[in-house]
């Protein structure tokens, strides 16, 4: 039978509770039987015996957990001596190292406890019980220092002995509820870790007694002092002890284990906070990191918890509202990547005139801040999870793989998941505090935890054919996308058409991906739903439902000989057969001189136009008409690649003056025509706003003073040869269209000046401020981000601009070139 408090029925409830919340209401219950006359005082003295009693029951379990360690321990003693043993000597007393003194000096404690709660009065004392038990902490420090060792030779021996793998799968410790005879199984691994677990809660129980123990009482000396001797010894051994996975032990025996965490960015009241979440065996929790303060240990702070069983993903009724999305510009976005660009900059100046770290430090200060907030800001695509008791929670995430990946791993764990459960607000303390030794994901994933040897990542083109798919259980439509990362987020660059009604897909598209710092490519496999009434509205879209996903690491070694790599990414018995090819920016952005004079591409402006006797080039009119008749409200368009192969068809048709050039345009896939037009801006031998130009742009759009900047751009804009003035103003009356279509082809004028900055003002070879072999890659990639956002700036200032005033004589070449 079980210990009782005292003899009276009222108040003898079992020490070990039956179920999760047992143990609080005792205490409440405790509590309220207190006449409310009674001073506070003694209803903290009464507390103190609750959860004196909680200590004791603990410790009983505890000891039951020991005891089944030691169990087997005396047959394989006796095993060691004969001629078959199953482990050695030195074996046993490797991994069972210990266990006995542990043992020894807790039953001691127990024995010793167990008559004075049950003798109980108010003026009970206990602590110098407590304060025996934190003097022999130091047989922890054996155990804890051993610990992995034992670990090691444990998992050597079960693998060698097949008898001794099953006696440590089905130790069996006797269960502290009911009856004495009830077993549960444990394996060695989970037992040896008690101790561990043990050791590093000792101070919250001590914590618990003192708050409920007053000043007066004789034990208060004696209970910190103990206090002060376990702090100590823990702070002493914490850096040691690296717990395992399963550090959170949950009642019954059962192990609670981290599967996952990483940063997320939470919407709470319209407003983005940055949270870190944990996805345990059995629960959901979202925390905040606490701010430090004088070189304290990271803290969280739980925000919400919501066990798997109570988890749901929430559909959205066409009804009900989605949230509001705050959605923060482009401008801001990039206005962002500049500074991080410069910060870092700034950084490697330091470092190579080798200025004193604090200058250092105080850059990656700042550098910290702004990748935070751009971390912060950057993520729109909603992750909703939901509480059955009613709550939703929003988080923005800018990965659908991602997005994905939670709701797998959450799905998956559910089906283990029988019982809800609370957390009592102890319990939720031990969890969270747990978080900072579990966690996996120590930082914000931002370069400025990358350290100087890491790799800063891919700055280039990479080229990605995706040729076909195979392991469809059935026909479907079916289509990819590509993400990369940058700047420490993944993003959608690319995707597939839809290969109609198949089970295996022969895409065979090309596409050309930019890549900024990345360092992995992922690639999704979706089904189209064209039904839209069979669709779940979840998350408030109508999602197409995801049929694989996966990823390959972008190796800058393998991928530096520059021809094509084929690679095939397996994925939930999908395979994607892919072919990959990277040309870093400094050859990718390079201008080729040409003398070619035949043709379009790679040949000047002028000799286009005045051989075709036209202000305009055909190609540009040819690829604009096609766009306006059919692709403005194309999702994407000039952002997402279009086929590689059939760009190169139509730039040979526009180069030998095809007469079918328009029939092939009419049949083809509109990126691919928007490709051709940023094809031939990007082949110029020299930019549309000129060599000679060119550093003025790029000053005058960094003038601060509005009224100096706008004289100048316009005057500069004015000086530009007639044929590249009258093509870019065609260019940007289009572009001005297309943004106009924003909420449809989601193509803001800023996204527009993304795509067409670098082509139409990149300058020559010869003009670039870049060094043509560096040396130092990190701070070329930096310039080269600083120079591409600038080239950015400069379109985008000319798209936002109402009208731009030009001379009489300039205005009709205007006019009658449009009519062309």
């Amino acid at each position: 039978m079980m210990p009782y408090i005292d003899d009276s029925p009222s108040s003898s409830p079992h020490l070990s509770s039956k179920s999760r919340g047992s143990r609080d209401t005792l205490s409440s219950g405790s509590l309220e039987s207190t006449k409310s006359s009674e001073p506070d005082l003694e209803k903290g003295l009464e507390m103190r015996k609750w959860v004196l009693s909680g200590i004791l029951a603990s410790e009983e379990t505890y000891l039951s957990h020991l005891e089944a360690l030691l169990l087997p321990m005396k047959p394989l003693k006796a095993a060691a001596t004969t001629s078959q043993p199953v482990l050695t000597s030195q074996q046993i007393e490797t991994i069972f190292f210990k266990v006995p003194e542990l043992y020894e000096i807790h039953k001691e404690f127990y024995d010793g406890l167990f008559p004075r709660v049950q003798q109980w009065s108010h003026q009970q004392r206990v602590g110098d019980l407590f304060q025996k038990l934190a003097s022999q902490l130091g047989v922890y420090r054996a155990f804890v220092d051993n610990y992995e060792v034992a670990m090691e030779t444990a998992e050597k021996c079960c693998q060698a002995n097949a008898q001794f793998a099953e006696i440590s799968e089905n130790l069996k410790a006797r269960s502290t509820k009911e009856s004495k005879d009830q077993t549960t199984k444990n394996s060695l691994e989970t037992l040896l870790y008690k101790p561990v677990d043990r050791v590093t809660r000792s101070t919250l129980v001590l914590h618990d007694l003192l708050k409920h123990t007053p000043v007066s009482h004789p034990d208060h000396p004696l209970l910190q002092d103990a206090l002060r001797i376990s702090q100590n010894f823990l702070s002493s051994i914490n850096e040691e002890i690296t717990p395992r996975r399963q550090s959170m032990t949950v009642k019954k025996g059962e192990h609670r284990q981290l599967l996952k965490d990483s940063f997320m960015v939470e919407l709470v009241e319209g407003a983005r906070k940055l949270r870190h979440v944990f996805l345990f065996t059995d629960l959901f929790l979202c925390a905040k990191l606490k701010k430090q303060i004088g070189g304290k240990s990271q803290q969280y702070d739980c925000k919400w918890y919501i066990p798997l069983t109570d988890l749901s993903f929430q559909m959205v009724d066409e009804s009900e509202a989605v949230p509001n999305i705050p959605l923060v510009p482009d401008e801001e976005l990039d206005a962002m990547k500049i500074k991080i660009s410069q910060i870092k900059n700034d950084i490697q100046r330091e470092k190579r005139a080798n200025k004193g770290s604090k200058v250092i430090e105080r850059l990656k200060k700042k550098l910290s801040e702004q990748e935070s907030l751009l971390l912060l800001m950057s993520p729109n695509m909603a992750f909703r999870v939901h509480n059955r008791n009613g709550k939703s929670y929003t988080f923005l995430i800018s990965s659908d793989y991602e997005r994905a990946e939670w709701r797998e791993n959450i799905r998956e764990q559910q089906k283990k998941c029988f019982k809800s459960f609370s957390l009592t607000s102890v319990e939720l303390q031990m969890l969270t505090n747990s978080c900072v030794k579990l966690q996996t994901v120590h930082n914000i994933p931002l370069t400025i935890n990358k350290e100087d040897d890491e790799s800063p990542g891919l700055y280039g083109f990479l080229n990605v054919i995706v040729h076909s798919a195979t392991g469809f259980k059935q026909s479907s439509n079916l289509y990819c996308t590509l993400e990369v990362d940058s700047f420490g987020y993944f993003v959608n660059k690319a995707k597939t058409r839809v290969y109609r009604d198949t089970t295996e897909p022969n895409w065979n598209e090309e596409f050309e991906i930019e890549l900024e710092g990345s360092q992995t490519l992922r690639i999704l496999c979706y089904e189209k739903c064209y039904n839209k009434t069979k669709l779940t509205k979840e998350d408030g879209e109508s999602t197409d439902r995801i049929m694989g996903k996966g990823q390959i690491q972008l190796d800058p070694q393998a991928l530096q000989d520059k021809d094509w790599q084929r690679t095939v990414i397996s994925m939930n018995g999908v395979e994607v057969k892919l072919s990959v090819k990277f040309t870093s920016r400094e050859f990718s952005l390079k201008r080729m001189p040409s003398r070619k004079q035949t043709g379009v591409f790679g040949v000047k402006i002028a000799i286009v136009t005045k051989r075709e006797r036209s202000k305009v080039p055909y190609i540009v009119r040819q690829c604009v008409e096609e766009i306006e008749r059919r692709g403005m409200e194309e999702v994407g368009i000039y952002r997402v690649s279009g086929v590689a192969t059939d760009i190169q068809a139509l730039k040979a048709a526009f180069d030998v003056n095809n007469k079918d050039v328009s029939v092939m345009m009419s049949e083809m896939d509109v990126n691919a025509i928007a490709g051709t037009l940023k094809l031939y801006f990007r082949e110029l031998p020299e930019p549309l706003f000129t060599d000679e130009l060119y550093p003025n742009f790029a000053e005058g759009i960094a003038l601060s003073d509005p009224v100096a900047k706008e004289s100048c751009m316009l005057n500069l804009l004015l000086s530009l040869p007639e044929p590249n003035l009258v093509t870019f103003l065609f260019l940007l009356d289009h572009l001005k269209r297309v943004a106009e279509r924003e909420s449809i082809n989601k193509m803001s004028l800023h996204n527009l000046a993304t795509v067409f900055g670098p082509t139409l003002l990149r300058p020559s070879e010869k003009d670039s401020k870049i060094p043509a072999n560096p040396t130092q890659p990190i701070t070329m990639t930096d310039s080269w981000s600083l120079e591409v956002m600038s080239q950015v700036q400069v379109l985008l200032y000319f798209l936002q601009l109402e009208t731009i005033p030009t001379p009489d004589s300039k205005r009709q070449s205007i006019l009658f070139s449009t009519e062309v």
